[in-house]
């Protein structure tokens, strides 16, 4: 929706966590908020009332911002699309995806857009129907079958008793999904599971029992599972031999990267934000960001936020500076943050 005068200020209404069915559906559903800027005379004119509404709008705004469709979620969308095109009358040794990476490198956004993108398709073709096309749920640490089994049906929102083990939950989730024709299971947090455990390998026994009852395919994610142990012993070769493997990483300073800062900068709903500054900064945003697009997100946002907040109303390199990203980003990139802000590094022209 587009936010328009008199009605700035947009409802407080947090968002729930997409592991219930509840949460999943109004995150396929709800289309990312649009804001236009009033007129510079309209804005000027606002009373004081009117501008904390705006204002308040305008934060709600930033603070969602735009999901950049980076290259990695391209293809996860394109991969994600062909396997379950290919697994459709496929009995058994359906094919999954991995996709797997360095920590905030966009592995549970691709993840989630894949579901939305197949979910609103199914909806599409078949609005009448009742169905439960996606699940997503994330591997528990330290997980259990019992544990796995719940987090399944936590999701359909199943009332569970302490009588019930593992496979009485089990067998009610795969029961149910067949019924609601599920054909896309999102599995994140998959580097939980550990084949180098006993505990690892009853977690990755159940997570088979349930791919090979709930005729869907499977997609997984993970931080560097191939490192984690998961593709360890048998066990890890079946999961190896039948998935297809997908990484993500920090982006190199490339055109890419400059149209993803450009992206992002279009974005911005400020008034007297002087459009290609950020672009020009693009370099600078790499080494703040060490090419992370989770911190260049936030980064982005946080001094959209603080512009807003502060009255200046555009972002600035001092206002970049004086925000932090994370921790580990934040101490591989201060020696060459530093370096520029003293003219050593330059962004390119």
């Amino acid at each position: 929706m587009v936010v328009n005068a008199p009605e700035f200020g947009l409802p407080e209404d947090r968002r729930m966590p997409t592991t219930t069915l509840e949460g999943w559906r109004r995150f396929v559903e709800e289309d990312p908020i649009a804001f236009d800027l009033l007129p510079e005379e309209e804005w000027k004119d606002l009373d004081p009332r009117a501008r904390d509404e705006y204002d308040e709008g305008r934060v709600n705004y930033h603070s969602e911002l735009i999901i950049v469709e980076t290259p990695t979620v391209r293809d996860v969308l394109h991969q994600g699309r062909l396997l379950t095109l290919v697994n459709r009358r496929e009995i058994s040794a359906r094919r999954g995806l991995i996709v797997s990476g360095p920590w905030a490198t966009g592995k549970s956004t691709a993840l989630k857009q894949l579901g939305r993108a197949h979910e609103l398709r199914v909806r599409q073709r078949f609005p009448d129907h009742d169905r439960i096309p996606v699940v997503y749920v994330s591997a528990p640490p330290n997980g259990s079958p019992r544990k796995l089994a719940t987090r399944f049906a936590h999701f359909l929102g199943l009332p569970m008793k302490a009588r019930h083990n593992e496979m009485d939950i089990a067998d009610a989730v795969c029961e149910i999904l067949t019924e609601a024709r599920c054909d896309l299971v999102l599995v994140d947090e998959i580097h939980n599971i550990n084949m180098a455990t006993s505990t690892g390998k009853d977690l990755s026994d159940h997570l088979k029992y349930f791919a090979e009852h709930i005729p869907a395919t499977f997609v997984y994610a993970g931080i560097n599972v191939q490192r984690e142990g998961l593709f360890t012993g048998v066990r890890g070769k079946q999961i190896a031999a039948r998935c297809v493997m997908k990484y993500t990483g920090n982006f190199p300073y490339q055109a890419e990267w400059r149209s993803m800062v450009e992206l992002m900068e279009d974005s911005l709903r400020l008034h007297r934000h002087e459009p290609g500054t950020l672009v020009r900064m693009a370099k600078y945003l790499h080494t703040r960001t060490e090419g992370s697009i989770s911190s260049l997100s936030h980064l982005v946002r946080a001094a959209a936020i603080s512009a807003i907040a502060d009255g200046s109303e555009h972002v600035t390199r001092p206002l970049l500076k004086s925000i932090p990203v994370d921790h580990n980003t934040q101490s591989a990139s201060s020696g060459t943050a530093d370096a520029e802000d003293n003219g050593e590094v330059g962004d390119a022209a």
